[in-house]
């Protein structure tokens, strides 16, 4: 094993497959050592195991245990952690009056009380080094959500409200935050094994999360953002001397934060008068 004196100790959540399998893969090019967790830590040995810089681990983010484990794991092996990415999540189509209480449930405990869970476990030991970066993926959807993707994007915003705080609250303690907000990448993550597709269809949806059902479909594995560009980007913005709060990456994304920024800046303009007309009198 290289120096580790010399390089970063990541642990990444969801390294399996998808962003978090190539984020792993740019982490070891770039020299550094990955804490690489999953379900199944059988899957990351099979891709990365012959790297001693490499430490699978089995990480339920859904189970607290399981957590406070896979850091100590990361303890034992490395002696500290310099990079959590919390990577580990899934995403629910349809309509939001479609989708059922078990799977809203289902994808906020790994969403948003999973990530919570990891970066509590993390944040003690980053606190301790007075050093660290914390990553979390959010999503395009995180910024701007729409039809068909309204539960999905509600954990996003979830997560860029907690990582909003999390940038004031660690940046006095030398402990950056940035969120990682993907437009479409070309992963797996629309087909069945990354996404629920609610099973109810309510016709009065059939133009809008209807259609959104139809595009996710034949846009998969079609999408136009390159996984491993988006890995070396956020490789290198861990070397960033300020990194920033947020990071959109994909044409799409930017397109979609340029347009929510005008529609809001219009309509505050058009409703200013009433915004400002609910204060006590001066």
């Amino acid at each position: 094993m290289e120096n580790i004196e010399n390089h970063r100790v990541w642990l990444i959540t969801g390294a399996s497959r998808g962003i978090g399998a190539e984020l792993t893969s740019a982490a070891l090019a770039a020299g550094d050592f990955v804490v690489a967790t999953a379900r199944d830590p059988r899957r990351v040995a099979d891709r990365f195991g012959g790297s001693e810089n490499v430490l699978p681990v089995a990480l339920d983010v859904t189970d607290e245990r399981s957590v406070q484990a896979a850091v100590d794991a990361a303890l034992a092996r490395f002696g500290r952690i310099d990079v959590l990415v919390n990577n580990a999540g899934f995403g629910v189509i349809g309509a939001v009056e479609e989708t059922s209480a078990d799977d809203v449930r289902r994808v906020y405990e790994t969403n948003v009380f999973g990530l919570l869970a990891v970066t509590r476990a993390v944040l003690p030991v980053m606190r301790r080094q007075r050093s660290g970066h914390v990553i979390n993926l959010s999503s395009v959807g995180g910024y701007r959500s729409g039809p068909g993707f309204g539960v999905y994007c509600s954990t996003k915003f979830a997560v860029e409200g907690l990582s909003e705080a999390l940038h004031a609250e660690l940046a006095p303690l030398g402990i950056a935050v940035t969120i990682v907000e993907p437009g479409y990448f070309r992963t797996e993550f629309l087909e069945a094994g990354s996404v629920v597709e609610t099973p109810p269809r309510i016709a009065d949806y059939a133009e809008t999360a209807g259609k959104v059902r139809a595009v996710a479909k034949s846009v998969s594995l079609q999408q136009p953002g390159d996984p491993l560009r988006l890995a070396g980007v956020v490789v290198e913005l861990t070397r960033a001397a300020s990194p920033p709060l947020r990071l959109p990456l994909g044409s799409d994304t930017v397109a979609a934060i340029e347009a929510k920024n005008a529609f809001v800046a219009q309509e505050l303009d058009a409703w200013r008068a009433v915004s400002l007309s609910t204060d006590f009198p001066r």
